[in-house]
């Protein structure tokens, strides 16, 4: 069975990163016994790792490096606001541990997209977050292997995602 679209892919990869000043470094690994699952061609991936899995096989490897402008695009200074800490009251006690620097808070904007800040300070201004990706701004190096496809099923055509190793939700 090959990677193509309808099939939920099973990737494992390590992912090395570059800013442009320091060089590649280690970013993150997946392994085979816990790979990534993705419904393919449903815009869950990259569209360049995407396209350089097509037509793979289980047991295939592939390389792909990606220029930030094809990953998750340039820093954006705009993306980093202050809010003011009054919006966090409603959270009481659990706000002192949400609020504490390096914390991603999941949030939505008024379109109802699903953002993640991640806090960097908290001052009298208010709580000043950064929403662009960990990953803007980063040349992106992809190294990796096909652990399994197979064919997706129903609910998650209907979801236009994967479900997990075999397409059931595990609830962790």
């Amino acid at each position: 069975m090959i990677a193509t679209k309808d099939k939920v892919v099973a990737v494992s990869y390590i992912l090395l990163v570059d800013d442009g000043e320091t060089g590649m470094r280690w970013y993150e690994t997946v392994t085979e016994q816990d790979p990534f699952y993705f419904l393919y061609g449903h815009h869950n991936l990259l569209p360049v790792l995407e396209k350089a899995l097509e037509g793979k096989s289980a047991g295939d490897s592939f390389s792909v490096f990606i220029d930030f402008e094809n990953g998750y695009g340039d820093y954006d200074d705009s993306k980093r606001v202050i809010i003011p800490k009054a919006n966090f009251k409603e959270e009481g006690k659990k706000n002192r541990d949400l609020l504490r620097v390096g914390n991603v808070i999941p949030m939505q904007d008024d379109k109802g997209n699903h953002l993640r800040g991640e806090v960097l300070k908290v001052d009298y201004m208010g709580v000043h977050l950064d929403f662009n990706s960990p990953l803007a701004g980063l040349d992106l190096q992809f190294d990796g292997k096909i652990v399994s496809i197979r064919e997706a099923l129903p609910v998650e055509l209907e979801h236009g995602h994967a479900h997990g190793p075999d397409g059931h939700h595990h609830h962790h």
